[in-house]
């Protein structure tokens, strides 16, 4: 097996490479933590049971999210204070908002997770809308018809990141809705990422992040 790790990756575009799991052999994941062990790591999209597969030596250096799938081989970076607001349509969209809370969390950013806010009870999100305001980045994560995207884009100025899911079922499953729902917003300065990407959400976070505190 050949693999080669963009450690540069971070000082070069501001982002850490990150293992994606999802379909690799339990020995190739092995392979990699072992090469990896001593440096700090980020696995996506590993399964509880290939982290079950795993060898004692490897599930002992990895500290395992269940929820989100993710692990971290390393110590986690000291957290700041809440930078990024989290917030969630329904409490079926957690296991992706978990990813984009672990991703922010290896790199130093804390979160607070706004949770059970969809749009069908209105009211849920505008009692909280100041407490999401006050965060200088916001990550909208929402599955069915993703109308959560547009309505905070229409409330607040912070930018934010539509987070579609494939939560939903009829014509909005798969998520397709919610990302044709993003991409097709009348809320202008609103951008997304792909269905389920937790992981790039944060991703751009932490780029707008970096840039905010380089300019001041």
């Amino acid at each position: 097996m050949s693999f080669i790790i963009d450690w540069e990756r971070e000082s070069r575009t501001g982002t850490a490479e990150a293992v994606l799991c999802d379909g690799k052999l339990i020995e190739d994941i092995d392979a990699i933590v072992a090469h990896a062990r001593g440096r700090r790591l980020l696995l996506t999209r590993l399964t509880k049971e290939q982290f079950g597969a795993l060898s004692a030596e490897n599930r002992a250096a990895l500290q395992y999210d269940a929820l989100s799938r993710t692990a971290i081989l390393g110590r986690v970076a000291p957290a700041t204070l809440p930078t990024v607001a989290i917030v969630s349509a329904g409490t079926a969209d957690r296991p992706i908002a978990a990813e984009a809370a672990r991703t922010l969390a290896f790199a130093g950013h804390s979160a607070s997770m706004i949770t059970d806010v969809g749009v069908a009870g209105l009211w849920r999100l505008t009692a909280r809308v100041d407490e999401i305001a006050a965060h200088p980045v916001v990550i909208a994560v929402a599955g069915m018809e993703g109308a959560l995207f547009s309505v905070l884009a229409g409330l607040i100025d912070a930018p934010i990141i539509a987070l579609p899911t494939a939560r939903g079922y009829g014509v909005a499953e798969g998520g397709k809705a919610a990302l044709s729902s993003a991409l097709a917003s009348c809320a202008p300065g609103l951008v997304t990422v792909n269905i389920d990407n937790g992981f790039g959400a944060a991703c751009a976070a932490i780029r707008i992040l970096r840039r905010s505190s380089a300019s001041g």
